[in-house]
């Protein structure tokens, strides 16, 4: 008895890591080890605290042999180990899961005793906190292995946003790109090229614990985790990821509980140089009932917007389908489809679908008029989807000029009123930023088309005959 008086609870555990570090590999020693704290010895018992029963139910699966045998060389034979579970504080406190100790000014530390001497778990012990598609205690990436770099084809509309993504995939959290924030319209790439970041990151950095995930059931994960009174877990589970990747970012707006949740789930991750990868439809500057210190962290890194793909790009998005696809097509036909069909990669996609199908359906040869009909029906279904085109050619025929006079530097005053209006539908109609609007609607700047829908809402509320100039083309929008 006497040798174990003139030890502390911190000594021994202390010499338990000595030996724990040189048996395990260091990431894992830092995840798991690192963050226990000895707070007790009592003869041969040795009370640590654990984050959370998540992080108990880890340790006890994983590492109980090691954790015995260190034991048992600090302690003898008779050493048992019992674990204080520190519980997360439901009386309104938002703040991030930690490990801290109660000090004397601060409330007690809720713990949770498990007197539960070192033997050999249940194997069919699973992650209390399951997420939908996750079924055991592994962390499953969620990716998406047929997007890859390969099948992303580069050009003007994405070279930014690809260049950068190849970037954090080589070096995820030691580049100057993370957060990195990948944001245009639909159907545009923003999914495949998350999904191909992580693909490769997989692939060169084994080590590394990828997930990707949607926001809308991060969002879910989060309601039940309150729900169920897990919401610590919930915090700590995330804490574990090296490269987080989620989709669609904006579906966070308005809802503040889950706003604070992934705020304090970020600063973590990017404290610990962990990369945190974003997509959203539209950038930061446009997100609306998003709080604004989230907003602010999404900024710290890099926002790369991906824009409609142009002419040459679209040819070569076909060519690849083909080629995918083992059907030939002439020049000519390649070059109508890809002309004619600008709003995004989906629907380009859906047209040389069709045009294939056709011509395999009803055993016609793919012609040049076939490509018109297919093309022509094809558009025509698919107008749901406003492109900025459509909508400069459709305010310029109203005021019968041309686009190139549409988008001059004149300050003619219904000149200006007419591209201030394409600039309002464009904001209205799709879902590009008003950095975009504006440099494809005359090279202006995102402040010039922020001016330019103020005025037209001015213009509706006092002006009646501009009122039904708007309502007009409105219209023709909606057919």
């Amino acid at each position: 008895m006497h040798e174990y008086t003139t030890k502390t609870a911190e000594s021994v555990w202390n010499n338990c890591l000595k030996f724990i570090q040189d048996n395990i590999q260091e990431q894992a020693f830092k995840t798991w080890f690192l963050p226990i704290k000895a707070i007790e010895l009592t003869d041969n018992a040795l009370y640590i605290q654990v984050p959370s029963k998540f992080f108990y139910e880890w340790l006890e699966e994983h590492y109980v042999s090691i954790l015995k045998v260190a034991l048992t060389k600090a302690l003898g034979a008779e050493a048992k180990l019992l674990y204080k579970i520190r519980m997360e504080n439901t009386t309104g406190n938002k703040q991030p899961y930690t490990e801290q100790l109660p000090s004397a000014n601060r409330s007690p530390v809720k713990t949770q005793e498990l007197d539960i001497p070192i033997q050999n778990k249940d194997p069919e012990l699973k992650n209390p906190f399951v997420i939908p598609g996750i079924r055991n205690v592994k962390i499953e990436s969620q990716l998406n292995s047929n997007y890859s770099f390969d099948n992303f084809l580069e050009g003007d509309s994405n070279r930014l946003a690809r260049s950068a993504g190849l970037a954090v995939a080589n070096k995820p959290g030691g580049t100057s790109f993370n957060p990195l924030l990948i944001f245009g319209g639909v159907g545009l790439g923003k999914t495949h090229l998350a999904h191909a970041i992580g693909v490769e990151i997989k692939e060169l950095h084994p080590e590394k614990t990828i997930l990707y995930i949607s926001a809308e059931v991060f969002t879910q994960q989060y309601v039940d985790s309150v729900r169920k009174k897990t919401r610590h877990d919930f915090i700590y589970f995330y804490q574990l990821i090296d490269v987080l990747i989620v989709d669609d970012i904006q579906f966070l707006s308005g809802k503040s509980g889950t706003q604070d949740v992934f705020f304090h789930i970020f600063n973590y991750l990017h404290q610990n140089g962990k990369q945190v990868i974003l997509t959203s439809d539209k950038a930061p500057v446009d997100m609306q009932d998003i709080e604004q210190r989230l907003l602010s962290r999404f900024k710290w890194g890099l926002s790369a917007e991906i824009q409609h793909p142009d002419f040459d790009t679209r040819v070569k998005i076909v060519k690849s389908i083909l080629f995918r696809d083992g059907v030939e097509m002439p020049e000519e036909i390649i070059e109508y489809v890809a002309k004619n069909v600008k709003s995004n990669v989906r629907e380009l996609e859906g047209a040389i679908i069709s045009l294939i199908a056709q011509s395999s359906f009803n055993k016609r040869e793919v012609t040049l008029d076939l490509a018109k009909h297919v093309v022509e029906k094809f558009v025509k279904n698919v107008k749901r989807e406003i492109s900025i085109d459509y909508i400069q050619k459709v305010v310029s025929d109203y005021f019968q000029m041309d686009i190139e006079t549409l988008c001059s530097k004149t300050r003619k005053r219904h000149i200006v009123q007419a591209r201030q209006l394409a600039m309002f539908f464009a904001k209205k109609y799709t879902k590009s930023s008003l950095a975009s609007i504006g440099s494809q609607i005359g090279d202006r700047d995102h402040a010039t088309v922020l001016h330019a829908c103020k005025t037209i809402d001015n213009l509706l509320e006092t002006d009646k005959q501009f009122k039904k100039y708007y309502e007009d083309i409105n219209k023709k929008f909606s057919l």
